[in-house]
């Protein structure tokens, strides 16, 4: 569903991306960890085009990744996308957050979008939230209604940047128990995040980043269990010793 070949992303004289190459298959759960300042988001946002790699290729489901245009708009609402800080619209109801899309980009009719919606809202737990302000609901219910609403657009793939890093502690059992059931479901994933709980019981493969590089991937029992390279190992006592 993914293919990544070479990419590489500066921004000033620092590296932020070198050399990576990532294949994610069609309903496989990548979760990508690694120390703070790795790359993992700015890999997560090239995925989309959010940032502009500087060299390498990046395909979609067979497609490559394009440049501008009503083609990348096309991509975008292939590729669904959850933020650490939610990016909800804040003058729209949580209804009218996930009927925007899919009506202006997919074309879908407006009670098509609402049904959808409605349903998407009940499967992530807050249908009751429809007519509320993005303000009036907890960091958790905004954030299930972030991913609700890239849902709603029918995407091929999900990707995930920190969902839970803004989240008091108690909020983020209900966003992982969502992403979860998606993965479940065969959703295609890539999740950048420092739940090391989530990544092994739900990842498919673990992709370790360090100084702009994946380091090392694995499946969950194999990397933490034994992971292959001095860095992993220095990551992982530090993460997991708290």
């Amino acid at each position: 569903m993914i293919a990544v070949r070479g990419l590489h992303k500066r921004f000033g004289d620092q590296t932020a991306l070198r050399d990576v190459d990532l294949d994610v298959a069609r309903g496989e759960v990548v979760v990508v960890i690694g120390p703070s300042g790795s790359g993992k988001s700015t890999l997560c946002r090239c995925l989309n085009r959010l940032e502009t790699p500087d060299s390498g290729e990046i395909r979609v489901d067979g497609a490559a990744l394009p440049a501008e245009g009503r083609a990348l708009a096309r991509l975008r609402a292939d590729v669904g996308m959850v933020f650490q800080s939610f990016n909800l619209f804040h003058h729209k109801t949580v209804l009218e957050n996930l009927t925007l899309g899919p009506t202006k980009v997919r074309g879908d009719s407006r009670a098509e979008a609402e049904r959808r919606a409605r349903e998407l809202l009940d499967r992530v737990g807050i249908g009751d939230q429809a007519g509320k302000l993005p303000a009036q609901l907890s960091g958790g219910q905004q954030q299930r209604a972030a991913i609700a609403r890239a849902l709603a657009m029918r995407p091929k793939v999900m990707l995930f940047d920190e969902p839970t890093s803004a989240l008091d502690p108690e909020m983020v059992g209900e966003v992982l128990d969502v992403m979860t059931g998606l993965a479940r479901d065969g959703m295609t994933m890539v999740v950048v995040t420092h739940e090391m709980g989530f990544a092994r019981q739900v990842a498919d493969r673990v992709v370790f980043m360090a100084d702009g590089e994946v380091v090392e991937t694995g499946t969950p029992a194999e990397f933490f269990a034994s992971p292959a390279t001095d860095r992993a190992r220095d990551f992982l006592a530090k993460v997991l010793s708290h």
